[in-house]
């Protein structure tokens, strides 16, 4: 009895062993594949020498660059470890960007060849406007290819393509787009052996074919179809299964872990002002000629790579510009294809005002325009189209502030729209949400000389093309608006003069909530004409000019403390940071040496004289802005820095003389 209880455990303990050895395994696992990162190098290894990492429209991708056409390959054992069958119902996913390709050429995105016969197990390729799959058979005579026409994928833009083959069927999505659904005469086979053969991504193992595009991602997923797992996504363009980690993250980065890739990138060349740099700029290079220097986009700012350091030596007298009568202020722009141009606000109504080109290296006069006691300009672009708006303040009735529009075919700047002001002192323009923004500084109205008056803010109506009165704003005597961006949010900030009685009264700072400006902060100012925002390494400045301090009683000083203001991240309100002593200053410009950051002052008026020396202060830190130099003016009313070919400069302009100056800044 014992020795037959013994025969039948041994029995049963055979038959579990055969039973488990007859388990079903597929031949890889059912997770999704990433064929590309397996041709990469491990890290610690060194990265193919044909092979370059690009940055293009803000991804990177892999390029072939070299003639080796194995540079990214691996055995088919690597991914199908329990059998050598390759998988009868998958889905292939793809992250391309393909020149635009001749006719008749094809490109393999990648294959899977037999080693010893060279022969191709396996493809998927492009050709003008097409994808074609490639498969053959166990025992075929010849290949099996299923073609999807109108593609349009060799436009050299970024696209995610998923084919999903199951049994006769292959269904092709583009970028989260509609399936395109083939149907084969026979089924995909079940039993494609892999034994002996190898994946090579980007080629068909040889210099014909070679894949000539960008490849960001490449995943085999056995078993389904993808295309649920990728879409519906923000950015179906690039869509995510599984992309290689040395193409997501930043190519620079300090600390960098495993290979470095050649690394190439589109790049914008400026003459000193910064292309935009944000998400989809990441990665990508710009060349300052002006700055002599190379910078990077991290996705928020650019970065320097090599940049020669310009430091200020001194200032040097350089253009002597006699305008039509006084100038109020000067608005300093660039019109693509045209070149530096400069707005002068001049007093007389009579001669109107100029507008400057720069030609051989100095200003002249361009174009002359019709306006009634200008006070300021303001250039602006709205929807592609260049626009000035000049701030009339002579009291007439109506008074009219006029809008110019650029007019590409004359090459000047015509009438556009009147908008009625109140003794106009300033127009800011500004951008929120795509929508684009006016806000004059009416300063007092006419007929009853009343400064406290409302200043108007103006939206653009894509519609009707012309601004439109979004809001209203109570201002006493307002002289000059600022706009400015901290994170997502969105201030204006108005400098108050006078009310009536006294100039020692609070300038307002709002702030963009629910569709509109509400106060977020009132600041204790005397006689303010002028606010200047600025930032120094993430640090948010508001510098005010004070100008006089007047009341109904004593006398009224004109050498009185102008102030710099910080935004303080724990009360977040603009705390004082430093008080600067000003003879009846009305302008602050703020500008940058290489790393030097610099504020000069417009000093007009002393109470005996108009001759005033106005100062160049540069930051030094923890001491605040120090006086670095003294230029000798006469009725300075308003500063702008300029970058041109010939260096960077300084111009002012006189409000009690015809001459206004160009100075040079010279460096080393």
């Amino acid at each position: 009895m014992m020795l037959a209880c013994h025969s039948l455990l041994l029995t049963w303990v055979l038959l579990a062993a055969i039973v488990r050895s007859h388990i079903w395994k597929p031949c890889t696992d059912l997770l999704p594949l990433d064929l590309l990162g397996r041709a990469l190098p491990r890290p610690g290894q060194a990265p193919p020498s044909q092979v370059q990492m690009v940055q293009s429209r803000g991804s990177r991708g892999l390029q072939l660059a070299g003639a080796i056409t194995t540079a990214l390959s691996f055995p088919a054992s690597q991914i199908f470890t329990n059998c050598d069958h390759f998988p009868a119902e998958f889905s292939l996913v793809a992250t391309i960007k393909i020149p635009r390709l001749r006719q008749k050429r094809n490109e393999y995105i990648f294959s899977v060849v037999e080693e010893s016969s060279d022969s191709l197990l396996l493809g998927l390729r492009v050709s003008e406007n097409r994808l074609h799959f490639l498969a053959t058979p166990p025992g075929a005579a010849g290949q099996s290819r299923l073609s999807f026409k109108d593609v349009a994928l060799d436009d050299d833009r970024w696209h995610t393509v998923v084919l999903a083959v199951s049994g006769p069927y292959a269904t092709l999505t583009v970028d989260c787009g509609l399936p395109l659904e083939l149907k084969q005469v026979q089924s995909f086979p079940s039993a494609l052996s892999t034994r002996g053969s190898r994946f090579f991504i980007g080629s068909r193992r040889r210099w014909r074919g070679r894949f000539s595009g960008l490849l960001r991602q490449l995943v085999l997923l056995p078993g389904s179809d993808a295309t649920p797992r990728l879409c519906p996504t923000s950015d179906p363009r690039l869509a995510e299964l599984s992309v290689p980690q040395v193409l997501k993250s930043t190519p620079l980065q300090t600390g960098h872990q495993g290979p470095v890739y050649p690394y190439e990138a589109e790049a914008r060349v400026t003459l000193g002002n910064p292309p935009p740099c944000s998400r989809p700029e990441q990665g990508q290079l710009w060349f300052n000629a002006q700055g002599r220097g190379l910078f990077i986009c991290d996705g928020l700012t650019w970065t320097t790579l090599l940049q020669k350091k310009e430091r200020l030596d001194y200032v040097e007298d350089y253009q002597d510009l006699y305008t039509g009568s006084e100038t109020f202020d000067v608005e300093v722009f660039s019109i693509p294809s045209e070149g530096l141009f400069m707005a002068a606000a001049n007093r007389d109504s009579l001669s109107g005002s100029g507008i400057y080109k720069w030609r051989n290296g100095s200003f002249q006069l361009y174009q002359n325009i019709s306006t009634q006691e200008a006070r300021a300009w303001k250039h602006f672009i709205v929807e592609d189209q260049i626009f000035l708006v000049v701030a009339n303040s002579r009291e007439t009735e109506p008074e009219l502030s006029i809008v110019y529009r650029w007019n590409r075919q004359w090459r000047r700047f015509l009438r556009y729209q009147t908008l009625e002001t109140h003794g106009a002192l300033d127009w800011e323009a500004f951008q929120i949400h795509n929508q684009s923004f006016l806000v004059v500084a009416n300063h007092r109205r006419a007929r009853d000389s009343n400064h406290n008056v409302h200043s108007v803010i103006y939206r653009w109506n894509p519609n009707t093309k012309l601004f439109e009165v979004n809001q209203t704003v109570s201002t006493s005597g307002a002289y000059d608006w600022e706009f400015f961006t901290v994170g997502p949010y969105h201030f204006l900030v108005v400098a108050n003069t006078f009310d009536g009685q006294t100039t020692a009264i609070s300038s307002t700072v709002y702030v963009w909530l629910d569709g509109c400006f509400q106060t977020f902060q009132n600041i204790p100012t005397v006689g303010a004409t002028d606010w200047e925002t600025f930032q120094i390494d993430g640090r948010v400045f508001l510098a005010v000019a004070n100008s006089q301090k007047v009341s109904d009683r004593g006398p009224s000083p004109y050498s009185i403390n102008s102030t710099v203001y910080e935004l303080s991240t724990l009360t977040q309100t603009f705390i004082r940071f430093q008080d600067i002593l000003t003879h009846s200053a009305v302008d602050w410009e703020f500008f940058t040496i290489g790393d030097e950051k610099f504020l000069v002052v417009a000093n007009s008026y002393d109470g005996s004289s108009y001759s005033l020396n106005s100062v160049v202060y540069r930051w030094q830190g923890y001491e605040g802005f120090v006086p670095v130099h003294s230029l000798p003016t006469f009725g300075c009313r308003d500063w702008e820095h300029f970058s041109t070919e010939e260096g960077s400069f300084l111009i002012y302009s006189s409000a009690t003389s015809r001459l206004s100056k160009v100075f040079k800044l010279k460096t080393y």
